[in-house]
């Protein structure tokens, strides 16, 4: 059955959003997003690839939500069928998806973090995925590396040198989750998914996430003049949130 406003679209980040951080959806977010969806619409909007998706939010994730973006929306689903997909190789060229590959390997050789594991660069339909520790960690590495990243900087360090060495490609660099940052093209943030959602398909368009601060990865869509913003604490405050805005 149709919501019962279906001109509101609710856009859920997944990460720290709907789930704990690289965590499974629990049942308790499962049967209140089927609540949700007999409010108002509702899409995904994330930075990870669909594969990564599908295991924190379930296999069957295309057919659970009507709108669904992966990559910040540079893979696009509608209704489960594809409908838009860019690729940061074929914006960039290889030359300079080398350079910077090769930069960065260079970089992470001499930075001086407790452990490091493997993955440090993972290339994906649309960014570079980049992580100190290596996205090979375990949940305990990950959760230590985030303290120990939040004291001593170490992505926002890395990222300043990168925005100084690649000037010239027109790059937007975004700290997201516990352990990474995101490289892709200036515009390429999660605002991209509104590219295939029509102005005058929906009355209201609300954003939901948790790294909502300049340079999060949610920062964009957060502040854009298409969107109302909420800044969510965990998945628990996410439902409050929702309940109190659509029930």
């Amino acid at each position: 059955m149709p919501p019962v406003n279906p001109r509101i679209l609710a856009l859920f980040d997944v990460d720290g959003t709907l789930t704990v951080p690289r965590g499974e959806v629990t049942p308790e977010m499962l049967k209140f997003m089927d609540e949700l969806k007999g409010k108002i619409t509702v899409g995904i909007v994330g930075g990870s690839d669909l594969p990564k998706q599908q295991e924190q939010l379930g296999e069957n994730v295309l057919h659970l939500y009507p709108w669904n973006f992966s990559q910040n929306g540079l893979v696009a689903y509608n209704e489960a069928k594809l409908i838009g997909e860019t690729s940061i190789n074929g914006h960039l060229g290889e030359d300079n998806i080398k350079r910077i590959v090769n930069w960065t390997m260079r970089y992470l050789s001499d930075v001086d973090i407790p452990i490091k594991r493997g993955t440090f660069i993972e290339y994906r339909t649309g960014m570079l995925n980049i992580s100190p520790i290596g996205r090979n960690c375990s949940r305990p590495e990950r959760n230590a590396f985030e303290e120990f990243d939040l004291a001593n900087g170490i992505r926002k360090t890395m990222v300043a040198k990168m925005q100084e060495e690649f000037a010239d490609l027109n790059l937007t660099f975004s700290i997201g989750g516990q352990i990474s940052f995101d490289v892709f093209p200036t515009g390429w943030d999660k605002t991209y998914c509104l590219n295939y959602i029509k102005a005058e398909d929906f009355d209201e368009i609300h954003f939901f996430g948790d790294k909502t601060f300049e340079g999060g990865n949610d920062y964009e869509i957060f502040n854009h003049e298409r969107t109302n913003g909420h800044t969510v604490t965990s998945p628990e405050d996410t439902m409050k949130q929702c309940k109190d805005l659509f029930f």
